[in-house]
């Protein structure tokens, strides 16, 4: 129980899979992500706000039809 708590506060603090993976002693950062994805809610949110900020105003008033997260029509 320990173990988990600390991979999912880990995870949730923004710490890289592949760091955790070797810290936990999993093979690979898969078996990581097998266990503990669903504490990644936010994945994906830092490249978009990059994008967005490239491109600017423009990007964010199509962002929400056109976000990997939404739902597609």
């Amino acid at each position: 129980m320990l173990r988990h708590t600390y991979a999912s506060i880990m995870l949730e603090a923004g710490e890289p899979v592949v760091t955790l993976a070797r810290w936990l002693g999993h093979s690979s950062p898969a078996v990581t992500l097998g266990y503990y994805a669903h504490f990644m809610p936010e994945a994906g949110s830092k490249g978009r706000s990059a994008i967005d900020g490239l491109l600017g105003r423009r990007g964010d008033e199509h962002a929400g039809r056109n976000s990997p997260d939404s739902p597609q029509g």
